[in-house]
């Protein structure tokens, strides 16, 4: 006992000692030192060993008050160890040849200070001082269904937002806090396509919420099949798999979902037809790409869906049957997203999102690598005739103003900023909705230009009948974080001094509610400009300020007394990291020698974004808070692997963040402990309600245990983060499904209690969605598939969940 004792002296004393070299806390060394004398105490038979424990174990329980309060999940790894240990310390075969016991002398000493501890600990678990408690307002206009839904029946779901609204609201009410706690399950369907085949990524994802037309659900899997099933029995009634071009270069692989186009009028004008010049120089450019209507069933389409594929296409298909529409694409079904396209590189460019479909046009933006190189494709958004697949216009960052459809032999302006989330519309207003990422690379911006330095990171509103320009936000100026704008824009009306303002609410990254007009894009809610950060690398530069709105998640700065750990010791090595990394709070630069940028790229919010309630004007949101680490390599040419070093990437995968043609690799990774938790302290994720009129976050709580995360199952309530949507009824319940411990859940929208969870077979990183069966009753759908970067279990189910009864 000795011997462990002095062991962990030395550990902490060394460490210590270390970490006030660096500015840091004296605690460490001193307990260190203190372990020391006791180990050394105990070695010799002193019973004084134990006055030395007890009296370090109540100076250990004052810091950690002083310095985190009443948190318990911030208190036990400061004193759980030294509990443990002190325990043993009052063990028969310790206390007897020190002629001690545990009710007298220094034995007894122990014993009060174990004391103190044990009271101490329950007293913390009592209340989480994370915890926001209040009552969100209940309906204050009432909508009618039809203006809620944009024409929407009630029981289904037409976009991947429900609308082109983005809201992921659905006015069905059956489900209440009253009868939630009886869901079960009504029906499940295995796709068949799991995660773990050749050529893929290792972000191979199940991410879809599907669409309800009718009594049929529609669906797509990460390997690109597009599936029909019964929305009431669950039953499969047809499947479509095209045909994919083998070695792609895939950063990611999923399919967030479809795009659909009802039956149009025989009466309305004729499609625009395509060009011909068009059509053939793109079928040129990426030779071996698969036609869709070759070798498949094929049928002239009235109602059709839209999949984006892997590959850089958007196949048109029958509703009712599942054929290729051969009334679309000149005959070939499908829309060859590589026309005009630079840098062609088969999988390094495609939509990860559904297009949007509103008026009779198909929008669609796309993906490119991150960090791969320079000489990226292009983020072009375009605009095609739905029926026919014609190019109506394409906005292109590098000419913002010039949309009418690029001649045929010219290429869009290569590496800009893309959108790989989702699109919005308004169709009243005319206007689609479209949140821009980065340009490659994410962490170095001294070559950007001045229309990059314009659009990245920003939301843009466009003409849909022509694409033009017609308000730009920018989220983050010259972006060095990769904060993308990484969620679908929610579009709301809000009433603001008794008014009715067309609204637009943004997540972001970074943990701001942008809070716009969704007309011209100016704040509904204040934004300050807000004091940053300075000092970029060589060759860069920072912006002196950043946008920050009054409704913001932003997570606290990071503090030594804010790292974690398991024990005192791994807690130590994340406070020397703080210290030993540039960290200035929120936006510090990438550096050389490596920068900690919390919130991290994985972001408070992602592609999952909030759901709002039209009628109570609030949203549920998912806040997520994990720090990375950021330090950029100096490149010494364009051709050596910097990041990848010894384990490039298998056949056409790409070599990420080696950052090719640019000045300097980048290294990213989660801000851990030696051990693999996270240095900050929990909650690392939370549900949350927010007043959109006001701004005020009303109810926030910790959500999502670490059963899934810990090498043994066990459900402590710690807050994870999730990647998935949440999904709000007019019947008071929200649910969310994407949390990284497989369960899906439901919340009192009011309180955000939690009143029901049920285990899913795999990760459920997707947004859940519901409407209602030909028997009547309201379905939750789920899609449990997992996300590979993640590593939460990998699935192939779609669960559906209903009331009993019916």
């Amino acid at each position: 006992m000795a011997a462990l004792i002095l062991l962990l002296g030395l550990g902490l004393a060394g460490g210590g000692a270390w970490l006030v070299l660096l500015g840091g806390s004296w605690f460490y060394l001193l307990a260190g030192l203190a372990l020391l004398a006791c180990g050394v105490l105990l070695w010799r038979g002193q019973d004084a060993a134990l006055v030395i424990f007890a009296l370090l174990l109540v100076g250990t329980l004052g810091w950690a008050i002083w310095e985190v309060g009443m948190d318990w999940w911030a208190l036990a790894p400061r004193g759980g160890l030294l509990a443990v240990l002190g325990l043993l310390l009052l063990m028969p075969w310790i206390t007897r040849p020190l002629g001690t016991t545990p009710l007298r002398g220094a034995g007894a000493a122990l014993s009060l200070a174990l004391l103190a501890a044990l009271v101490t600990a329950p007293l913390a678990m009592l209340r989480d001082p994370h915890d926001i408690t209040g009552a969100l307002p209940g309906p204050r206009i009432a909508i009618a269904s039809d203006a809620v839904s944009d024409a929407v029946p009630d029981g289904e779901w037409h976009a991947y937002g429900r609308t082109g609204f983005g809201q992921r609201f659905s006015p069905l009410d059956q489900i209440t806090p009253a009868n939630v706690a009886r869901l079960e399950v009504a029906w499940q369907y295995r796709t068949g396509d799991v995660r773990g085949q050749p050529g893929e990524p290792e972000e191979t994802t199940f991410q879809v919420t599907p669409l309800k037309i009718g009594n049929r659900l529609y669906l797509c899997t990460p390997h690109q099949a597009v599936i029909a099933l019964d929305a009431t029995t669950g039953a499969e009634i047809w499947r479509y798999r095209p045909d994919i071009l083998g070695g792609l270069a895939l950063q990611h692989l999923t399919c967030r979902g479809l795009g659909w186009l009802p039956a149009v009028d025989a009466a309305a004008a004729p499609p625009t037809p395509l060009n011909q010049d068009r059509v053939a120089r793109a079928r040129a450019a990426v030779p071996g790409l698969p036609i869709a209507t070759e070798g498949a069933t094929t049928v002239e389409c009235g109602a059709r869906l839209f999949m984006p594929t892997a590959d850089g296409r958007v196949i048109a298909l029958d509703t009712e049957t599942g054929a290729v529409c051969s009334n679309f694409g000149d005959g070939t079904g499908q829309i060859n997203l590589w026309a005009n396209m630079p840098n062609v590189r088969p999988g390094g460019y495609y939509s990860t999102s559904p297009p949007v479909v509103a008026n009779g046009v198909l929008v669609i933006g796309g993906t490119v690598l991150d960090n791969v190189s320079t000489t990226e494709q292009s983020g072009v958004i375009r605009g095609y005739d739905a029926r026919s697949g014609a190019l109506l216009w394409n906005w292109d960052s590098g000419a913002p103003e010039t949309t009418a459809p690029i001649a045929p032999e010219a290429f869009y302006t290569a590496n800009s900023p893309n959108a790989w989330s989702i699109l919005s519309v308004d169709a009243a207003l005319g206007l689609v909705y479209v949140p821009l990422g980065n340009e490659p690379p994410d962490q170095f911006g001294g070559n950007r230009s001045e229309n990059v330095e314009r659009f990245s990171s920003a939301v843009v509103a466009l003409d849909l009948a022509d694409g033009g320009l017609r308000w730009v936000f920018q989220t983050v100026h010259h972006d060095l974080w990769d904060y993308d704008v990484p969620s679908q824009p929610t579009l709301i009306d809000l009433t603001i001094n008794g008014q009715t303002v067309p609204a637009l609410v943004q997540p972001s990254k970074q943990g701001d509610l942008y809070v716009l007009d969704r007309r011209t894009g100016e704040a509904i809610l204040p934004i300050r400009e807000v004091p940053v950060p300075q000092g970029a690398v060589e060759g860069d530069f920072t912006a002196p300020t950043q946008p920050v709105s009054a409704l913001s998640f932003n997570p606290p700065t990071l503090e030594g007394r804010s790292m974690w750990g398991a024990t005192l010791l791994d807690q130590l090595a994340c406070r020397i990291q703080l210290r030993r990394l540039r960290y200035e709070g929120r936006y510090t630069p990438p550096s050389l020698e490596g920068s900690i940028i919390h919130p991290g790229n994985f972001g408070v919010f992602n592609w999952g974004g909030i759901a709002v309630d039209p009628e109570r004007q609030i949203a549920f949101t998912t806040p997520a808070s994990l720090a990375f680490v950021s330090r950029l390599i100096p490149r010494a040419d364009s051709t050596s692997l910097y990041v990848q070093g010894d384990s490039p990437p298998e056949g056409a995968l790409p070599p990420l963040n080696e950052n090719f043609g640019a000045p300097y690799a980048v290294e990213m990774y989660p801000f851990l402990s030696p051990i693999g938790l996270p240095c900050q302290q929990p909650p690392w994720g939370s549900v949350a309600g927010a007043d959109l009129t006001t701004g005020q976050i009303v109810w926030r709580h910790r959500n999502g245990t670490v059963r899934d995360l810990s090498p043994i199952p066990l459900p402590f309530r710690m807050g994870v983060p999730s990647l998935g949507g949440p999904l709000l009824t007019r019947g008071g319940v929200a649910f969310l499904s994407g949390t990284v411990d497989d369960y899906v859940r439901g919340y009192d929208v009011t309180t955000g209690a939690q009143l029901w969870e049920s285990r899913l077979p795999a990760g459920g990183q997707a947004t859940p969605m519901t409407y209602t069966g030909a028997d009547g009753r309201q379905y939750l759908l789920v899609v449990a598939g997992g996300h590979g970067s993640l590593g939460t279990r990998a699935g192939d189910h779609v669960i559906a969940y209903a009331l009993p009864g019916g």
